[in-house]
C-alpha cells in the first residue's frame, strides 16, 4: 500500500521519520529515480481517494497501476474480487467526479502466502521464589575451582535474572 506521502506504507507507515525522510531526499536527488515520484504520488492520490470513497473495501485493496485510462486494483483474495466487483460503478463514477480519468477498472487477484510459518513465542518462565532460593544456596556451596567457575556463573546469572 502507498501511504499519504506518496512511499510504501511498510517503509513509512505514515509517520515522518529519519528513514522516511532520507529515502525522500535520496529519490529527489537522484535523477532516475526523481522521475519516479511524480507516478508514485498520483498512484498514492488515486489510493487515497479510492479509500475516501469505498473505505470498507479499500482496506484490503490496493492500487497496482494506473495507465492508459486503466485502473488495476489489487486485491487479497477472490472473496473481496467478488464483493468489489459490484461497488467497481461507484468507485469509476466517483474517482470522474474527482476529475481522474479512468475508462476501465480491472482486478488482480494477489494471493500472499497464508501458510507462512508464525514465529513460536519464546517462554518466559518464572521460577517460584524457593527455587531461585535452592539455586542461590547451590551457587554459594559450590565449591570454588576452575572447574566450578562457568557454573557458578551461569547459576549466578539465573537467579539474579529471576530476583529482578
Amino acid at each position: 500500500m502507498i501511504s499519504s506521502q506518496g512511499f510504501p506504507r511498510n517503509l513509512v507507515r505514515g509517520i515522518k521519520t529519519p528513514a522516511a525522510h532520507d529515502a525522500a531526499s535520496y529519490l529527489g536527488a537522484n535523477e532516475k529515480m526523481a522521475l519516479l515520484l511524480p507516478a508514485v504520488r498520483r498512484m498514492a492520490q488515486l489510493q487515497k481517494a479510492c479509500a475516501a470513497i469505498l473505505p470498507d473495501m479499500f482496506g484490503y485493496c490496493e492500487v497496482l497501476l494506473c495507465s492508459a485510462e486503466q485502473l488495476v486494483l489489487g486485491v487479497p483474495n477472490a472473496s473481496v474480487a467478488a464483493k468489489l466487483k459490484n461497488r467497481l460503478p461507484k468507485l469509476q463514477e466517483s474517482l470522474a467526479a474527482q476529475g481522474w480519468q479512468i475508462g476501465s477498472i480491472r482486478l488482480k487477484v494477489q494471493v500472499r502466502p497464508t501458510n507462512m510459518p508464525k514465529p513460536v513465542p519464546v517462554k518466559q518462565l518464572r521460577l517460584p521464589q524457593q527455587a531461585v532460593s535452592a539455586l542461590a544456596e547451590l551457587g554459594d556451596t559450590l565449591e570454588n575451582s576452575p572447574r566450578n567457575e562457568a557454573l557458578r556463573a551461569a547459576i549466578a546469572a539465573m537467579v539474579g535474572r529471576h530476583r529482578k
